[in-house]
C-alpha cells in the first residue's frame, strides 16, 4: 500500500426536505403506494411545463452558505439526455455549466486518540436536480414494474474535488455531511430510505503520477457499506495494476453480501449526457436579500459549535465532533450541563457519549426518545462531582431513572440510602476489619503481589455495600499495608 496512493471524490445526492417536488405539486411523502404521488407534469403529459420549487432553491442557498461557497446569482436548468427508463419524459432535468452552489469546503475530523487529525475536504458544487422513480424487477416474473412516486424528488447533487485519501477520511467528510444537511434542515438524512446516498470515484496511482483511472460506487446507502466498498476497490484496483492489467472507467455496485463490487456498465462522461439548457426553465437568478435573509435564519453550525465546545468547556476535538454529530446530541449535551454546571462539562460529555450512547442504541432509541432527560442526567452527575455519590453508584441511579423509578437523582439516591460514606473514621474501620479478616491477601500483597490490592479493595467496597469512597479506601488501605 505504501507505494500507491488512494484518491477519493464523493458525490452525494441529498434528498430536499420539501412538501413537494422539484418541478410540480406533487407530494414527496416516504412510502405511499406506488404511482400515487406522481402528477401530470411527473408523467410528462403534453403540455404541461414545470414550475420551479422556491424551498428546494432555499435549501440550496442554505447549504452554500454553510459551506462558504459561492451562491451563484443566475444558475441555469439543463436536460440531461441519457436513457431513463423511470423518468417518462425520457431525460434529466439539472444543472451543468452554471449550477447554485460553486466551490466550498467543508473541515473533518478523523480518527481519534492520538492518531486524530483534522482535513479540509474542498467542494466543486452542489447543483439542484430531480430524481428518477423506481424501476421494480423481483415480483413481476419476467417483466418489470415502475414506481414513479421519487420521480421529480428534489435532489442537492454536492460533488468533491478528488481531495481523500483513504476509507476513513471518505467516511469522515460523509458522516459530517450527513450532519450538516440534517442540522441545516435541509434533509432528514435516513439512509435506509433513500434520502442521502453516496458515489465514490476511487482511483489509484503511484505517489506523484498524474490521477488514474477512476471507478465510481454508485448508490451507498450506508456509512459502513460506504468503507467496505471503498477499502474493497482499492485492493482490487491495486492488484489489477500489480498483476499487469488496467483499468477501465466504469460505475460499479458494491454487493454487501460478498462485500465486492460489480461492474455495471462503463462509465460515461459528460458529453454523453448532451446537456442543454431547457427550454422551460428561466435562468434561476438569486438576488442578494434573499441570501442575506437566509443567513440570518442559519443556525449555529457543528464547525461553529464545535469550537466553542472546545473553548468554552475544555473538551477534546475528538469529544467536541462526537458531540456536534447532530443538532439533537449538541442540546441535549448543553442542557446537561446547564444542569450540571459547566465545570462538570467533561464527566457530562462522557456520560452523554458513552453510558446514554449505549443505552438508546441498546434499546433503539434517539436522543429526543430518552426517558432521562438532560435535566436528571445534569443532576446525577452533579451528584457525582460533588462526591455525593460514586460513579458506580451513579450508573445504579441512572438505571433507576431510565426506568421512572424516580424524578430525579436527589429523590432516587434518598429514597434507596445511597449517599457515599466519606468520613474517614468510618472508611478506616471497615479497612481495619477487612485487613483482619484477609490475611492471606495482606501477606500476597507484601510480598509483592499487587493484584492482592485490588482483592482488598473489593473487601471493602462489598463491606461497605459499594458506597465506600474509592479514592479515600485506596488511600487509606495503601497507607494502612505500607505502615
Amino acid at each position: 500500500m505504501n507505494q500507491w496512493e488512494v484518491v477519493i471524490g464523493i458525490e452525494t445526492h441529498a434528498q430536499l426536505a420539501t412538501v413537494s417536488k422539484i418541478f410540480s405539486g406533487a407530494a414527496t411523502a416516504f412510502g405511499a403506494e406506488p404511482n400515487t404521488q406522481a402528477c401530470a407534469i411527473d408523467l410528462a403529459f403534453p403540455g404541461v411545463l414545470p414550475v420551479l420549487n422556491r424551498q428546494a432553491v432555499e435549501c440550496a442557498i442554505r447549504f452554500g452558505l454553510a459551506i462558504d461557497a459561492q451562491v451563484a446569482a443566475k444558475s441555469v436548468f439543463a436536460r440531461k439526455n441519457y436513457f431513463y427508463p423511470d423518468l417518462p419524459k425520457g431525460y434529466q432535468i439539472s444543472q451543468f455549466d452554471l449550477p447554485v452552489v460553486q466551490g466550498g469546503a467543508l473541515t473533518v475530523q478523523v480518527g481519534s486518540g492520538e492518531q486524530a487529525y483534522e482535513k479540509t475536504i474542498r467542494l466543486t458544487r452542489a447543483h439542484l436536480e430531480e430524481d428518477a422513480g423506481k424501476s421494480l424487477h423481483e415480483d413481476f416474473h419476467g417483466k418489470s414494474g415502475i414506481d414513479l412516486n421519487r420521480a421529480g424528488t428534489p435532489l442537492l447533487e454536492i460533488v468533491t474535488e478528488p481531495d481523500m485519501r483513504s476509507a476513513d477520511e471518505a467516511v469522515a467528510y460523509a458522516r459530517a455531511l450527513h450532519a450538516l444537511v440534517r442540522w441545516i434542515g435541509i434533509c432528514d438524512g435516513n439512509m435506509q430510505e433513500g434520502s442521502f446516498r453516496c458515489d465514490a470515484n476511487v482511483s489509484v496511482r503511484r505517489p506523484g503520477a498524474p490521477l488514474g483511472t477512476r471507478r465510481e460506487i454508485k448508490n451507498l446507502n450506508s456509512f459502513r457499506y460506504l468503507k467496505e466498498a471503498i477499502e474493497y476497490e482499492i485492493r482490487w484496483q491495486i492488484e489489477t495494476l500489480e498483476d499487469g492489467g488496467s483499468i477501465q472507467q466504469a460505475t460499479v455496485l458494491f454487493d454487501p453480501d460478498s462485500g465486492e463490487t460489480r461492474m455495471m456498465r462503463s462509465k460515461e462522461d459528460a458529453h454523453d449526457y448532451r446537456y442543454f439548457p431547457d427550454p422551460d426553465l428561466l435562468p434561476l437568478t438569486i438576488g442578494d436579500d434573499w441570501i442575506a435573509r437566509v443567513r440570518s435564519e442559519l443556525p449555529e453550525l457543528p464547525a461553529q459549535k464545535r469550537q466553542r465546545f472546545m473553548a468554552d468547556f475544555g473538551l477534546s476535538a475528538y469529544d467536541a465532533t462526537t458531540l456536534t454529530a447532530s443538532q439533537e446530541i449538541a442540546d441535549y449535551f448543553e442542557a446537561t450541563v446547564a444542569a450540571a454546571g459547566t465545570g462538570a462539562a467533561k464527566p457530562c460529555a462522557n456520560w452523554v457519549m458513552v453510558d446514554l450512547a449505549a443505552r438508546l442504541n441498546k434499546d433503539g432509541l434517539e436522543f429526543t426518545q430518552a426517558p432521562v432527560t438532560p435535566a436528571q442526567l445534569g443532576g446525577l452527575v452533579a451528584r457525582i462531582v460533588d462526591q455525593t455519590i460514586s460513579n458506580n453508584i451513579g450508573k445504579k441511579v441512572f438505571e433507576a431513572l431510565w426506568n421512572g423509578e424516580g424524578a430525579s437523582a436527589d429523590a432516587i439516591i434518598d429514597a434507596q440510602g445511597l449517599k457515599q460514606i466519606t468520613d474517614s473514621g468510618a472508611i478506616a474501620s471497615l479497612v481495619d476489619e477487612v485487613l483482619a479478616a484477609n490475611a492471606a491477601n495482606v501477606a500476597e500483597y507484601r510480598a509483592g503481589k499487587e493484584k492482592a490490592f485490588n482483592a482488598l479493595v473489593g473487601q471493602v467496597m462489598k463491606a461497605a455495600k459499594g458506597k465506600a469512597n474509592p479514592q479515600q479506601v485506596n488511600a487509606l488501605l495503601k497507607a494502612k499495608l505500607d505502615a
